[in-house]
């Protein structure tokens, strides 16, 4: 089984994960939590973060996890990349793991395309290098590789997962928070595409918009099941 959620950010967020709040008891290795961005996990090699990481690596389940904007990506891409499920990914822990941009996995049987990245909006505040990285908007090979894959499955998956969303999925919500070149890559494919749904984060809403796009922050749902079909709501 496969469950998703919004950002995280570090421990900020990460009580939605608490079996108080997320019943987890009957789930195993086998089954999925997936981050859709904004981890924060992998921030400073703190003590902090390795608790956080030791922590999800310890639940019943496996965290898989989108980057978002707010991650360090100096640390994130110094690890190992290796092949799970069909596609590149960062292992993290055991069971905590990175699905890196532009791949094409097959989960739970699943075919699923992934894509993280996002513009901070509020990058002025920040440090370039210790709170804010020009990798947060994937690179023309990111985004080439992406394109790749896609063709290499005739355009065909069953969902796709990022952290920021399309350009008319954003106009859909009156929601303007940013425009680029990755929002333009969305409007590409989400025309170009078959699949059967979309789920983002980045925006902090639970919302699904034009029907086959679900945001999601402190919602956990399961994986094809619409907003109604939340877990737990706080």
């Amino acid at each position: 089984m496969i469950y998703l959620t919004g950002d995280t950010h570090g421990s900020l967020d990460v009580h939605k994960l608490n079996s108080e709040n997320f019943y987890q008891k009957e789930l195993s290795k086998q089954d999925y939590v997936v981050i859709l961005g904004d981890f924060g996990f992998i921030w400073d090699n703190s003590r902090s973060d390795k608790y956080w990481l030791d922590w999800l690596n310890d639940r019943n389940f496996t965290t898989l996890f989108i980057d978002g904007n707010h991650e360090n990506f100096d640390l994130l891409n110094s690890f190992e990349v290796s092949t799970w499920c069909g596609g590149k990914v960062h292992k993290i822990r055991d069971s905590v793991i990175h699905l890196m941009r532009g791949q094409v996995f097959c989960i739970d049987g699943n075919k699923i395309f992934t894509m993280g990245g996002a513009t901070s909006v509020d990058k002025m505040f920040r440090k370039k290098g210790l709170s804010w990285w020009e990798e947060e908007i994937p690179s023309h090979e990111e985004m080439s590789e992406g394109l790749k894959n896609l063709e290499l499955n005739d355009w065909k998956v069953d969902y796709v997962f990022t952290h920021t969303t399309s350009n008319m999925v954003m106009k859909s919500m009156n929601l303007f928070k940013e425009s680029n070149v990755l929002n333009d890559y969305f409007d590409m494919l989400q025309d170009k595409l078959q699949y059967k749904h979309w789920y983002s984060g980045h925006f902090h809403l639970n919302m699904t918009a034009m029907g086959k796009h679900t945001i999601l922050y402190n919602e956990i749902i399961k994986l094809g099941e619409d907003e109604k079909a939340f877990c737990r709501t706080y």
